[in-house]
């Protein structure tokens, strides 16, 4: 609650009548916050039909996937798949694998990648495959990883590629892209039998890891841009030209009426049976459905999106897609060209970053990601996608293959993405960690469950800043509570001292709520936990190992809350404290209150079954990983990033020499280190380890020949360094950077420092230097609308400005530790 007071110039005003102004105002603050929510959940139910729709399939070894109206099913389990796009065209062939497990150790189970037309054809009738356009490799690479595929095959991809995907050679030709032109269907026929060469084998039908095919993309909704246009030329889009009058740049509402829809909608179907006569068969097919684009009717699952940071938007806006809805009914971008509640809800592109262009730079907020995900899995969704959950840069043929005309990067795709452009792991990787965890799994808890939506829910709009935005999904009796305290653009208010009351069919379950701005949460209510009902939580659940010699659940306690758990009392069920919890019981309930600001467990023992309950620090489950290096599941705790390989960890710590590890539960592990100085460190709740790796101590060597221009040496390679990251902080425009006179990147300035990961050029021995220019920064500039004031320059005596603050080097260091 927010007093403007206005006192008279001059007045005066006792120390009596101040103080009671400030009780006053005190006693409203306290008021506003002590505010209790209703949602009642006795009518929670969802028709499921089970043939409706013509996916699914079972492949060689018995495994099924199947698909109704409302979630995906493997093995007749219901799953909440995590998929994030990765390009391998756009990635080193001979890290590929690297990649690979860092996507899986950020929780993703799905990979999908764009097979872009224009980069394997670039020139008529000769197709590439080899390098880093090796797509059999790449796929068999994640066959190796135990990590399935959805492959977007096209023929128009965007993907802020030029033309979208399409070759230059088709603009001149005698027919109509994207259409049913017989002309045109005869090319992209040929390129499906390519792809369909490539993947052979690889299938899931086949035992391959192959379960998904994107036909398309954004049909009848979005186009690009020609890369062959002139500066200042109005965009001749890749469209259709029947197709022009409903045609985007970007991902948008339409309204327009399309009279050409069922041409669309034939279009797709005509491309999806081009792809099975390929040979390209896999259970799930996906079409774009946002903004009336059309879709495959009843063959494909149309996909939603939401970019909350867009870049085809005049400025920054405040977007609704902090706000929980029934997306299974209206989803974003609406309305749409199909019947929502006959598909399920696929979240697949979330905007994970965005693609800055030369006009428009904003920056993506870590917290905006989970943020987004909580509100799309409290609204619905059963399956979530990142576009991109993987940066790159992009490839150059006879030309820069980025989509220059529509402003963006010569090359740089980096994407703001959770694994940035040289596979740096960013903030947002470690905040979507923990939910992909627990939907991987929970999903089959929370998939079939139905939304419910508060009765004031239509009336929240963006800009509210104090009512509190919640959702529950459940069966009417178990489920989940969703709440969101963030939205982009503006800073809600810090929550405190609210109450939920979900009314489920047997009882009012009142859950306390204090959350802090820009923090989001999921409670579990009526879980049932090593036996015994666990009636709240308000902690979020992470994930669950049921061992049975030694079961346990985890939890993380979100930014401003005050854990505690309450359980049902039942026959036989006792539960105390291990590291720092209270244990309080009542006649019905027993009562836990973990500590706030340190990690603590706690032990149910149900008739001499026992399972540990681990409660984690937010700080603590950011750092979290889930390995299995003894064909046991554990929780790894480090701030470096450990990939596995069979029964090794490859530990990657950027900038730190020195790091521990902690491995949960507790087992007196004798891990081994290949090289440098291993250490045990006490701990009460995990094994923790402390290594010690040389430190790496040579200086940067670099000069500086104009105010625009600066060169660098490559650092001298080390064992134990994995990668060296080059970090340039300057103010300006644009930066590019060369090597051997040929442009291996750039940069859009935004207010952050640039950063490139020199190891695919140093350990390639493709040059021994990179050489820098950069160009000014104007007054004026459109893009200066995204920056914070503190990284504008002062213009008052200058209309450019242009500085290099400095340049250093981060080195990776790695260890390889086996248990």
């Amino acid at each position: 609650m927010l007093i403007n007071m206005v006192f008279p110039k001059n007045a005066a005003f006792n120390a009596k009548a101040i103080l009671y102004l400030i009780f006053f105002f005190l006693i409203g603050e306290v008021h506003a916050q002590n505010k209790s929510y209703d949602i009642d959940i006795t009518n929670s139910s969802k028709a499921i039909i089970y043939n409706g729709l013509d996916l699914g399939g079972v492949n060689n070894k018995g495994n099924s996937i199947a698909v109704n109206n409302y979630y995906i099913s493997i093995n007749k389990k219901p799953i909440i798949p995590v998929t994030g796009e990765f390009h391998f065209s756009r990635y080193p062939e001979q890290y590929w694998d690297e990649s690979i497990k860092k996507m899986k150790a950020g929780g993703i189970t799905i990979i999908a990648t764009y097979v872009f037309w224009n980069l394997h054809e670039e020139k008529e009738n000769v197709f590439n495959w080899d390098g880093n356009r090796n797509l059999r490799k790449f796929v068999k690479i994640c066959a190796d990883n135990d990590m399935p595929v959805i492959v977007r095959i096209g023929p128009f991809c965007h993907g802020e590629i030029r033309n979208g995907g399409l070759p230059d050679w088709l603009l001149p030709k005698p027919y109509s892209v994207r259409s049913n032109d017989p002309g045109y269907l005869a090319e992209v026929e040929k390129l499906y039998n390519e792809i369909g060469k490539q993947l052979k084998g690889l299938y899931f039908k086949d035992g391959g890891p192959i379960i998904g095919t994107q036909i398309e993309n954004e049909f009848q909704h979005s186009a690009a841009p020609w890369g062959l246009t002139y500066p200042g030329q109005p965009y001749d889009y890749t469209a259709a030209e029947r197709d022009l009058g409903v045609t985007h740049f970007g991902v948008s509402v339409s309204e327009t009426k399309n009279p050409y829809q069922e041409l669309g909608n034939n279009h797709m179907k005509i491309l999806k049976q081009l792809a099975i006569k390929a040979g390209i068969q896999t259970p799930l097919y996906t079409a774009t459905g946002w903004g009336n684009a059309a879709i495959i009717e009843k063959g494909s699952l149309p996909v939603t999106a939401a970019y909350a940071y867009p870049t085809w938007t005049k400025k920054a806006d405040i977007s609704p897609f902090y706000l929980y809805k029934d997306l299974t009914k209206t989803p974003d971008y609406s309305p749409v060209s199909y019947n929502p509640q006959e598909y399920p809800a696929f979240a697949a592109e979330l905007g994970s970053g965005i693609m800055c262009t030369y006009t428009r730079r904003p920056l993506v907020p870590a917290k905006s990601l989970d943020a987004l995900v909580n509100r799309c899995l409290g609204s619905g969704v059963n399956g979530l996608g990142y576009y991109m959950f993987h940066g790159g840069s992009t490839p150059k043929g006879d030309f820069f293959f980025q989509d220059e005309a529509g402003g963006s990067p010569k090359i740089s795709y980096d994407f703001q993405a959770p694994i940035g452009e040289f596979g740096q792991i960013r903030p947002s990787f470690q905040r979507l960690k923990p939910i992909h965890f627990f939907l991987k799994d929970f999903g089959d808890l929370l998939a079939p469950m139905v939304l419910t939506l508060p009765q004031n829910n239509k009336d929240i709009k963006p800009t509210d800043l104090e009512t509190l935005r919640y959702s529950v999904r459940s069966d009417g009796e178990h489920g989940f509570l969703f709440i969101n305290n963030f939205q982009d653009d503006l800073v809600l208010t810090d929550k405190k001292s609210l109450s939920v009351n979900v009314k489920t069919k047997t009882e009012t379950i009142s859950f306390p709520i204090s959350i802090k701005s820009g923090e989001n949460a999921i409670y579990p209510f009526n879980l049932m936990v090593g036996g015994a009902n666990l009636k709240f939580a308000t902690a979020q659940l992470m994930m669950k190992s049921e061992d049975s010699k030694l079961p346990y659940y985890v939890f993380f306690i979100n930014d401003g809350e005050k854990p505690v758990f309450v359980f049902s009392k039942s026959k036989g069920l006792k539960i105390k404290n291990s590291i720092s919890s209270n244990i309080l019981q009542t006649a019905k309930e027993w009562k836990v209150l973990p500590a706030e600001n340190q990690n603590s467990e706690f032990l149910i023992n149900l008739n001499g079954k026992q399972t540990k309950i681990l409660v984690l620090t937010k700080e603590t489950a950011l750092k979290s990983y889930v390995l299995d290096p003894t064909n046991k599941k554990v929780l790894c705790f480090t701030n470096a990033l450990p990939l596995q390989n069979g029964d090794e960890i490859k530990f990657l710590s950027t900038g730190n020499s020195e790091f521990d590890f902690s491995i949960y539960p507790k087992n007196n592990l004798t891990p081994k280190l290949s090289d440098g100085k291993l250490s045990s460190i006490k701990n009460r709740l995990f094994d923790t380890f402390s290594v010690n790796l040389p430190k790496y101590a040579d200086s940067l060597n670099f000069t500086q020949t104009s105010d625009r221009k600066i060169q660098v040496s490559m650092p001298s390679p080390n064992k134990q360094i994995e990668d060296f990251f080059l970090n340039i902080d300057y103010v300006g425009d644009t930066g590019m950077a060369f090597i051997d006179g040929k442009l291996i990147t750039d940069n859009l300035y935004k207010g952050l420092p640039w950063q490139i990961g020199l190891k695919q050029y140093m350990f390639n021995k493709k040059g021994d230097q990179i050489q820098f220019y950069f160009r000014p920064m104007y007054k004026g500039a459109p893009y200066l609308v995204d920056l914070k004031s503190s990284d504008i320059p002062d213009f008052s005596k200058t209309d450019k400005y242009i500085k290099i603050n400095n340049v250093s080097l981060t080195p990776q260091y790695k260890a390889f530790v086996k248990f």
